[in-house]
């Protein structure tokens, strides 16, 4: 079994699903995660672009298994991938330009490196705030370099009030995930009794480690979009894409329109 169990009640909407409002939620990612692949693979934005949201795309599907399961196995595939994320993000701003400057070596790097948390994790220290220690470092390491990328880069106004809007975004999501998911811990009690008073439907909407997963799915999303967004300027090809809204909710990096002269 895993070491941790969330705020929601185990199996109280299906029998074979031990958290499902848990499990449903990841469909956020799992979506925003799919759009980005399919838009970097069909403009062909490069393999380091398609690797951030394949890495997205792992921890939405490893998330949405742990909560459906509360394996120990489960917890790991919940986990890890979002050390893997980071890390592969942190690969694609160093080399961000189209020409790769550190060879094989900066990828053999931080694949040691990664291997090295996952060892320990596994074998000397179970312990979920060593995941997130680890986590935290390299994704800091990730948001110092994508600045200094930023800050480097030349890009036409327009471009860059589309970036700041991004990361802004990606922050909300990130911040306010961060909060629901501390008050799902913190105040689990009081929301198990004011799920129970307001009944079904609507003590959907009191799961807070859910709202965790879908604001944190938008925050992720529109943090790798800053990424993918920032590489197309830093080859010059900003001008040509945008960021657009499959069915008016879910952003992506699409092609922009050209303007009709009458």
């Amino acid at each position: 079994t895993s070491t941790i169990d969330w705020c929601e009640e185990n199996y109280a909407v299906s029998n074979y699903i031990a958290e499902f409002w848990n499990t449903l939620t990841n469909a956020a990612m799992i979506l925003l995660a799919a759009l980005g692949i399919y838009s970097s693979i069909r403009y062909r934005h490069g393999k380091r672009v398609t690797a951030m949201y394949v890495g997205m795309l792992v921890v939405g599907c490893g998330s949405a298994c742990f909560h459906a399961t509360l394996k120990y196995t489960t917890q790991l595939l919940d986990e890890l991938p979002m050390l893997y994320l980071c890390a592969i993000a942190l690969y694609s701003f160093i080399e961000i330009d189209k020409k790769v400057q550190f060879g094989v070596w900066l990828p053999t790097s931080l694949a040691a490196f990664q291997l090295t948390i996952t060892l320990t994790y596994l074998f000397w220290v179970q312990n979920p705030i060593f995941h997130q220690i680890a986590f935290a470092a390299t994704a800091i390491g990730a948001a110092v370099v994508g600045c200094n990328r930023l800050y480097t880069t030349n890009m036409s106004s327009g471009t860059r009030r589309a970036l700041f809007r991004l990361h802004l975004l990606g922050h909300l999501g990130m911040w306010g995930g961060f909060l629901a998911w501390n008050i799902d811990n913190v105040f689990c009690h009081n929301l198990r009794s004011y799920r129970g008073y307001v009944g079904t439907p609507l003590d959907a909407l009191l799961q807070l480690h859910g709202w965790w997963h879908i604001l944190t799915a938008y925050g992720s999303a529109f943090l790798l979009l800053w990424a993918h967004l920032l590489r197309l300027a830093r080859l010059g090809h900003d001008n040509l894409y945008s960021v657009q809204y499959f069915m008016g909710v879910f952003p992506y990096v699409g092609m922009k329109q050209p303007k009709k002269i009458d």
